[in-house]
């Protein structure tokens, strides 16, 4: 599977963003889904993820309350709402995903086999 991350963009802080990742192929409702992003000099770090048999959820403790993620399965689209942006959510933000038939729901980077090139997201202060 393919996986194209958009919607990115120069925000206020406060304000509000939501950034959408396609993915092609097949099969992409089996798929458990996830943003990571990284911002300069830092390790690629969790945001938010998503399972498909149920649509759970999971978020680093950063962006809880004010992020959210959802998919929507006939477009093959994951979404993160982001609101309430603050300086330090600035990053370039990645859409990843890994084929599962268990109840898994991972956060770590090292489980996810499928990457998108990202998209950047910019809030000044």
């Amino acid at each position: 599977v393919q996986l194209q991350a958009f919607g990115g963009g120069l925000v206020q802080a406060g304000g509000s963003l939501r950034i959408s990742c396609v993915a092609s192929g097949r099969a992409f409702s089996s798929y458990n889904m996830a943003w990571f992003r990284q911002a300069p000099g830092n390790e690629r770090e969790f945001v938010a993820a998503i399972r498909w048999r149920d649509s759970l959820t999971r978020y680093a403790d950063s962006v809880k309350g004010r992020f959210t993620i959802s998919r929507d399965n006939a477009k093959n689209t994951v979404y993160l709402q982001m609101n309430i942006l603050k300086p330090e959510d600035t990053a370039v933000y990645y859409c990843a995903g890994y084929s599962d038939d268990s109840y898994s729901l991972h956060t770590s980077r090292i489980e996810y086999a499928y990457w998108g090139r990202g998209t950047q997201v910019t809030v000044s202060s």
